[in-house]
């Protein structure tokens, strides 16, 4: 049997190999793992725009699918408004009322309005030439003291009122012949431009009922059928611009500084089996509901995540948005 001395020699013999064991394998695991590089997957993102309509109608056609490409000025629907085509009809029929208006206004008074007003004149001044014969000839036989002083005044007064009704008719025979007014002619020429205007903002709704693609790019998305109604500003389709594709990453604010403004990094594009460079153009925090990693425990601080934009250094074919990107070797 072995001794007291010796079991205690076993033990400690056995307690030294274990901490060597130990102590071999945590300097192993040191050297040959070390920190793990950081792997951060984003994805691809393209910017688009939400085709919709000024006026409320319903859908008469649609000249494009889903997934088709669209060209800048390509009709993409067309939609039925007939209260803008009612509109419209009032709108043209008040400009012709009021270009009538400012044709009388400019052409003045109307031939037949002048012969007679002239002819009125012309009757003032025969009535004037009557009652002046007939007041010098009565204040003639006044002053030979035949015919009394209230018949002289009687016919001074006659012919005072034909004066005044000779100049009234004259006025009245300039005011024909010189026609409207040049305010009356400014008017109506204001109310014809006025109605120009209505005429053109309908016709401006008219056009908003045939709906033009902006840019080139695909459509993505078409949210109505034929036949439906759509109300004002209601998105009817979705167009996507595959010329402005560019990635968008979640990074914490610890891996930064390998996404800087300006700098560009390697990522691997697993859809085409492609390495693309990007250029980081944009940084923003996430803000309080973003994720945080906490490091307090270890009393350290408490990290942000920023989202960080890139755009391909150079044009990628095939690179479509929704496609993961992956950036490895962060550390």
């Amino acid at each position: 049997m072995l001794t007291e001395k010796q079991q205690n020699k076993n033990i400690i013999l056995a307690l030294i190999t274990l901490v060597l064991v130990i102590g071999v394998v945590a300097l192993v695991g040191y050297l040959t793992l070390g920190r793990t590089p950081e792997i951060i997957q984003g994805q691809a993102e393209a910017d688009e725009y939400r085709v919709s309509s000024k006026v409320p109608g319903r859908i008469l056609e649609l000249r494009v699918k889903e997934g088709q490409k669209v060209h800048k000025g390509d009709t993409l629907a067309i939609l039925e408004a007939p209260d803008v085509a009612a509109k419209l009809a009032q709108a043209e029929a008040a400009e012709a009322a009021a270009q009538a208006q400012h044709e009388k206004a400019e052409r003045g008074t109307r031939a037949e309005q002048l012969q007679a007003a002239y002819e009125m004149w012309q009757k003032a001044k025969a009535g004037l030439e009557i009652a002046e014969k007939s007041y010098n000839r009565v204040n003639r036989l006044f002053e030979e003291g035949v015919m009394s002083a209230q018949k002289r005044d009687e016919a001074y007064a006659n012919y005072n009122a034909m004066v005044a009704t000779e100049k009234a008719a004259r006025a009245q025979y300039d005011m024909a012949r010189n026609g409207a007014q040049r305010e009356d002619k400014a008017m109506a020429a204001a109310m014809v431009d006025r109605a120009k205007g209505a005429v053109a903002e309908v016709n401006s709704y008219i056009n908003e009922t045939v709906l033009i693609a902006q840019a080139d790019g695909e459509v993505t998305e078409i949210f109505p059928k034929v036949g439906e109604l759509v109300g004002t500003g209601a998105p009817i389709m979705n167009v996507t611009l595959l010329d402005a594709v560019w990635a968008t990453f979640n990074v914490r604010e610890d891996l930064l500084k390998d996404f800087q403004i300006g700098q560009e990094i390697t990522a691997y594009v697993p859809a085409l089996d492609q390495e693309v460079h990007l250029k980081v153009y944009y940084m923003k925090d996430l803000g309080s509901y973003a994720a945080w990693k906490a490091t307090k425990t270890t009393g350290q601080f408490d990290m942000k995540t920023f989202e960080v934009r890139a755009e391909p250094a150079h044009p990628l074919p095939g690179l479509r948005p929704g496609m993961s990107i992956i950036v490895k070797g962060i550390e």
